[in-house]
């Protein structure tokens, strides 16, 4: 009921102004009396492991800054199986499996299409995908679930709602609606998408293969990466400011998964691997 009251009460406000907002306040650079509280408040409340952390609370300067911490080196170490998937993110697996009829999962009485969630791309209609959420607790930068190179990515401005599990529950084609940044990857398993979904609360993405800033009022864009960037097995493709959601998107028969739904992942954690 709580849930529900709050996807009514978000529906009658203008949900990216009011996100934008709050993303102003979030990056501002309060006095440290003012701010101190504030993070460890937010430490103890979510139970953020201080300990894997680059640096102390007194050296992040914001909400923002401290959301987008970076890990200590060892803290995440990455699969180095040859055929492995690896997780892009800490988060919980909220679905994972096939793309049928060129349809994912929302909720168990909704699904979306796969094309609209990449902007109008129909290669991936018979595709595998996995759809991993990060709570606020988790570390909120996001990484390559293979070795390759970014060849491209599409900017779609939408809405921001929030995307905990009740959301998706009562709001239809959610995951193609919010704000998204789509990674084009090419890999030894073919070119695959890594979906940065926007949410309620900042809304904003910042990425290392463009400019773009989403949330700040630019149109719908694609863009190529010339050349393409090669990157590493896990290496970092961009940051939530508060938020969110990842979608990963494979080719036909190019992902076989070692995750169930509801599986806690780490960045640089086996989810998979590619057939032979």
């Amino acid at each position: 009921m709580k849930d529900g009251l709050i996807i009514t009460g978000l529906s009658l406000v203008p949900r990216n102004l009011v996100s934008r907002v709050m993303g102003m306040f979030g990056r501002s650079h309060l006095p440290r009396f003012l701010l101190d509280p504030i993070l460890r408040w937010y430490v103890g409340h979510y139970g953020v492991n201080l300990s894997e952390c680059v640096g102390g609370l007194g050296d992040y300067n914001s909400l923002v800054d401290f959301f987008t911490r970076p890990l200590l080196p060892e803290a995440r170490p990455i699969c180095p199986d040859p055929d492995a998937i690896v997780s892009p993110v800490d988060g919980k697996v909220y679905a994972i499996g096939a793309i049928v009829d060129g349809r994912l999962p929302q909720a168990p009485d909704l699904d979306y299409a796969v094309a609209d969630l990449l902007g109008g791309d129909d290669r991936y209609e018979g595709g595998q995908f996995a759809v991993i959420y990060l709570s606020p607790k988790d570390y909120h930068r996001v990484h390559t679930p293979r070795e390759g190179s970014v060849v491209g990515w599409r900017y779609r401005p939408g809405e921001l709602w929030p995307v905990f599990p009740a959301a998706t529950r009562k709001v239809r084609d959610l995951f193609a609606k919010n704000e998204r940044m789509v990674a084009r990857l090419d890999t030894d398993a073919g070119e695959i998408a890594v979906v940065m979904v926007g949410a309620f609360g900042v809304g904003r993405m910042r990425t290392t293969f463009c400019d773009l800033i989403s949330n700040a009022g630019e149109p719908r864009v694609d863009g190529a990466v010339e050349p393409p960037m090669a990157i590493e097995r896990a290496g970092e493709l961009g940051r939530f400011e508060m938020g969110s959601t990842v979608v990963l998107v494979f080719p036909a028969g190019r992902a076989l998964w070692s995750v169930e739904p509801g599986a806690t992942v780490r960045l640089g954690e086996r989810i998979g691997g590619i057939p032979a």
